[in-house]
């Protein structure tokens, strides 16, 4: 099971963050959770064919966590699908896909087969097939939103090849047999299951937890999962920001994965005021390690040693401040004489370049430190002392005792003075 976040943004996308979605990758099938403006695009980019979809669960009708599903859908039409496609969403998701697709007039040439979830439920597998499933449970949001999980079930134990080889068991028919739990007869002896196959291995498991404040379902949809997907829109100090529009803080998401005893936690659904994420993640790990920023189009495994090679993305996003960052490298190399800025040093006069060659003593190269004085002593130039590095520099942001000497917490500015955050 791999985890591809392919949209971490919230309510609008940035320069380099786009709409929510997250892809799960499974046997080879993709399972699309929300599904914003730009998910195809993202899709391509991370190496996740689009033609791979098996399942596509809308979490609410905030037009940030569906804008591009009708999109989506055109493209996969035109691409010849021809095997049917799930779509799971709030009660009316029928509708809206419906009278979209007959606007544009636009002829699937494959089947949909909606789960509609009424408002007033409070569990529901919207998925159950032979080797997983996915559960549905309502959330706290301001209007109604739903999380998800995707269970594997329980896999079979392993066989004890040497002891089956010793009772006679050669064929591979015997070998799923037991596996299913089936008792077999060999040579007139019949063999018990549980004493060839070892106990059932639980399966991997990932929660989708979306807009929402802090609840009791979100912790259990997250109950001992491998990864839980939690958005974190805002920071601790705008909690009542977050209460008042119906999200979580990063503090909240921490709470509910040491509630929930997560494996893995990675928090995502970014607010545009945030063009530096790992302030979120430091209150994250405060409270709850490990922790993980989500990050676009990188995969998250949950078996390294087998999954990592599978995705691989196509495409690799550097930051809007590179460019910046490039030219304030080479104003900085102009300001230290650097190679590129030779040209402006001030060319001396030859007069002066011989009173420098009589100065210096016969034996040292041009353009030394060392020179000698009227005396005859040797003179040197001095380098300011360098001050000794303060071990507990670290420490002093999380010591309350320090309340006098800590460093105060890095404010961080809007993209642009343009940009009115408050209306996220």
């Amino acid at each position: 099971m791999i985890i591809v976040p392919l949209g971490v943004a919230s309510a609008t996308p940035t320069a380099v963050r786009h709409l929510p979605s997250v892809a799960l990758w499974r046997e080879g099938d993709v399972h699309l959770f929300d599904c914003g403006e730009n998910t195809q695009m993202r899709m391509l980019q991370a190496g996740l064919k689009r033609s791979k979809i098996e399942n596509i669960f809308i979490s609410h009708f905030d037009v940030d966590h569906f804008s591009g599903l009708i999109g989506l859908l055109s493209t996969l039409q035109l691409q010849r699908r021809d095997r049917a496609l799930n779509i799971t969403g709030p009660k009316g998701i029928k509708e809206y896909v419906e009278w979209n697709l007959n606007f544009a007039k636009v002829d699937l040439s494959f089947d949909l087969n909606f789960v509609e979830v009424e408002e007033d439920f409070e569990s529901q597998r919207v998925v159950d097939e032979e080797e997983y499933y996915v559960e549905a449970r309502p959330l706290n949001h301001s209007k109604f939103c739903m999380g998800f999980r995707f269970q594997e079930k329980d896999k079979p134990g392993k066989v004890d090849a040497e002891k089956a080889g010793a009772l006679g068991i050669t064929e591979d028919a015997q070998y799923k047999a037991l596996k299913a739990g089936e008792d077999i007869e060999v040579d007139g002896k019949v063999i018990k299951s549980y004493d060839i196959v070892g106990h059932p291995r639980p399966g991997d498991s990932f929660a989708y937890i979306s807009d929402t404040k802090y609840c009791p379902n979100a912790v259990k949809l997250a109950m001992n999962t491998n990864i839980l997907y939690h958005e974190a829109t805002f920071s601790e100090s705008l909690a009542d920001k977050a209460a008042e529009t119906g999200h979580s803080t990063s503090g909240d998401a921490a709470r509910v994965a040491t509630e929930a005893q997560t494996k893995l936690l990675v928090i995502g659904h970014f607010s545009a005021r945030y063009t530096n994420p790992f302030v979120l993640l430091r209150e994250a790990r405060a409270k709850f390690f490990p922790a993980w920023l989500a990050t676009e189009l990188r995969p998250i495994y949950t078996n390294p040693a087998q999954e990592k090679g599978i995705v691989e993305q196509k495409v690799y996003i550097k930051e809007i401040d590179d460019k910046s960052d490039s030219k304030t490298s080479r104003k900085k190399s102009y300001d230290k004489g650097g190679s590129s800025g030779k040209k402006f040093r001030k060319r001396r006069s030859s007069s002066d370049r011989g009173d420098d060659r009589r100065s210096s003593s016969s034996g040292s190269r041009r353009g030394s430190y060392s020179r000698r004085d009227d005396s005859g002593g040797e003179r040197r130039k001095r380098r300011p002392e360098r001050q000794p590095r303060d071990r507990d520099y670290n420490n002093k942001d999380y010591n309350n005792d320090n309340q006098g000497t800590a460093r105060p917490p890095k404010h961080i500015t809007p993209r642009t003075p343009f940009d009115n955050f408050d209306r996220f």
